[in-house]
């Protein structure tokens, strides 16, 4: 099964011979509008096929939506073929700093290092990683009354946000059926269950569970991760559902490598 570019391609072409502006105030750029939510286009278009492991966040914010345009655009201009103009910018939105920090510790807690055969998962983090693919529930930047969407409204329950997931969301499940999938959050995870049900994707493969790797999520990821004991975790968090994630998640990560 070959991706779909037209999209990519369309815009692409858009942004050639014009400046770089922001996503939320260029209508050029507007996939679609309804009411306060406005769909904008970003090259995140790019799907890693050799990728053994997908994460999946919400949906790209403006920084990212920024950085990816110019990195495109740069392409453009250079006369670089629209793939590899999409590949580009598709490296300017990888995890770093922190958020790669916790994701590394947790994805090698559960095993994931292991199960690909690494030292540690910072690898898959390296340029030109192939066993890795990086997206979003909404692969396009989504904004509401101007602000990156933050999971308000429902993405399931509004139609505008359902499409994309049904469609963009979609098509990288038909295109990576054999990946592990791990949602960074429950409304992540809310898209990909919806994706098991239109018989998308396989319920076995979506490790669930894991603690956002935001740095607001430090106590959470050190309770899961062991360096913080569970009896002086603070009220917000709940250590049972947090141990009970990790304990199943390497379950199901060692029954992968088993199969």
């Amino acid at each position: 099964m070959e991706q779909d570019l037209t999209l990519a391609s369309t815009y692409l072409d858009r942004i050639t011979n014009t400046p770089v502006v922001g996503p939320i105030t260029s209508q050029a750029m507007t996939i679609a509008e309804e009411g306060k939510i406005r769909i904008c286009y970003a090259p995140f278009d790019y799907v890693e096929r050799k990728a053994r492991i997908v994460i999946v966040g919400i949906t790209p914010g403006q920084v990212q939506a920024i950085n990816a345009l110019t990195t495109a655009h740069t392409a453009m201009r250079q006369n670089k073929p629209v793939l590899d103009a999409l590949i580009e910018a598709k490296l300017t939105a990888s995890f770093s700093g922190p958020l790669r920090s916790n994701l590394v510790a947790m994805l090698d807690a559960i095993g994931i290092a292991t199960y690909l055969g690494l030292d540690s998962t910072a690898w898959l983090f390296h340029p030109g990683s192939q066993e890795i693919h990086f997206t979003s529930a909404l692969r396009y930047p989504v904004f509401v009354n101007g602000k990156n969407y933050n999971g308000t409204p429902d993405m399931l329950r509004t139609p505008i946000l359902r499409h994309m997931i049904e469609t963009h969301l979609a098509e990288e499940a038909r295109l990576l059926p054999n990946a592990l999938w791990l949602p960074l959050g429950p409304r992540v995870d809310k898209a990909l269950q919806h994706l098991v049900g239109k018989g998308f994707l396989d319920p076995k493969r979506i490790l669930n569970g894991l603690p956002h790797p935001s740095g607001a999520n430090a106590e959470r990821i050190a309770v899961f991760l062991g360096r913080k004991a569970p009896e002086k975790a603070s009220r917000k968090t709940n250590p049972d559902t947090l141990l009970t994630a990790f304990h199943a998640l390497k379950a199901k990560v060692s029954m992968q490598k088993g199969a």
